[in-house]
């Protein structure tokens, strides 16, 4: 049905059934812009603009929002605030929560929004409309958004490790496609920026034309070159803390040393071991539902009416925990080939099965099977274990 056949209903006023300050904060590198709802204010929404980072200005806006409402109604009310899960990450959320609010922080994909081909879009309209899903979701409505679940400043600290790794390996990549591209201009095609003896061979290099480099090239080479030992360094002081912080003793029975637990299996380094822990494992789940959702790697099917397909994983969730665990399974196959789940893939991929959708699915089953063990001590059927 489209919309020239029916009539557009207006927009139900809203009801604050709970007895709360609900607002709602739209954050910018500029200006923040909170959009409030008082008890006693009938059903207008009322905005206010601020410095961004202005912590000390939302505060006071927030007192004077309290006491104008016990003013109109004779009694104090408690803050519920939203925001979307961005930029300015979890500081304003940590900050609310020490003053006593209530403070959600939102999935802003999961924020439902019109379909129309051109919808109007501003900052004011966002607030409002994060505001009505506030109210929805403490009524009780579960599927209305999905709030996000901040980490404790010690988790999010633990993945900056891992994090600036994949960050330094990029850098090195990045500088030596470039060193090898400028040779190759020349005619040299057999440089090795990251041998040991890297300055040697550079000194040593001659064109195809039997010719020294040109002065220029060979200069911003050899800063490349400094910048690639630089990295060096970089990433083996970032290996070193993280065999630090995975140098508990594994142990089946409790999850402490989560880390040092998945590499008990053979196939798992300290770099899978590492990613895999700090980017998802060390958070408890209810169910491996949620689990495989927080990876992105729920199915997503299609159905209405006779049509029914299924469109892949859903891709929305954690996109590093999500990698790995697509390269971890295809180390899997290669080391765990009696395993359960290696024979699983192999049923359905010699007959001609795809092998890409596949992986994907093991990849699911292999998240929640180590999920299993590092928590509860499930061993991985036909997995082979390193020996001690």
């Amino acid at each position: 049905m489209s919309t020239e056949d029916c009539d557009i209903i207006a927009q139900a006023p809203v009801q604050t059934t709970l007895a709360a300050i609900f607002f709602s904060m739209e954050l910018s590198r500029s200006t923040w812009l909170i959009t409030s709802l008082s008890p006693g204010d009938g059903e207008k929404m009322s905005k206010r603009t601020l410095p961004a980072g202005d912590l000390a200005g939302l505060l006071s806006l927030l007192k004077r929002l309290s006491e104008k409402a016990r003013a109109r109604t004779g009694e104090s009310y408690p803050f519920v605030s939203i925001q979307e899960a961005g930029l300015d990450g979890f500081w304003i959320h940590r900050a609310l929560e020490q003053e006593g609010i209530d403070s959600n922080v939102v999935d802003p994909a999961s924020v439902a929004t019109s379909r129309r081909r051109r919808r109007a879009k501003t900052d004011r309209l966002d607030g409002e409309t994060l505001l009505r899903t506030l109210l929805a979701y403490k009524r009780g409505d579960p599927r209305i958004c999905a709030m996000v679940k901040p980490p404790s400043p010690e988790e999010e600290d633990r993945r900056r490790n891992s994090r600036e790794r994949r960050v330094l390996i990029g850098e090195r990549v990045r500088l030596i496609n470039r060193i090898k591209g400028l040779l190759f201009c020349h005619g040299i095609r057999d440089s090795q920026p990251l041998k040991a003896d890297r300055r040697a061979r550079f000194d040593a290099l001659i064109t195809a034309a039997g010719e020294l480099l040109p002065p220029h090239l060979r200069a911003e080479i050899g800063r490349m070159l400094d910048r690639i030992e630089l990295i060096l360094q970089h990433v083996k002081a970032n290996e070193a803390t993280r065999d630090a912080m995975i140098a508990t003793p594994p142990s089946v029975e409790a999850s402490a040393g989560g880390a040092a637990n998945l590499m008990m299996f053979r196939g798992v380094g300290p770099d899978f071991a590492e990613i895999l822990w700090s980017e998802g494992l060390f958070r408890r789940f209810d169910n491996r539902r949620q689990l495989a959702a927080y990876a992105g790697l729920a199915p997503t099917p299609w159905q209405s009416g006779n049509v029914s397909r299924e469109q892949g994983v859903s891709q929305a969730g954690n996109p590093r925990l999500r990698t790995i665990m697509v390269q971890l399974s295809w180390f899997w196959l290669l080391h765990q080939p009696d395993s359960a789940l290696t024979r699983w893939f192999r049923e359905r991929t010699k007959a001609g099965g795809r092998s890409k959708p596949t992986i994907v699915a093991m990849a699911r089953k292999l998240l929640i099977a180590l999920w299993k063990f590092v928590h509860d001590g499930v061993v991985i059927e036909g997995a082979v274990m390193k020996r001690a």
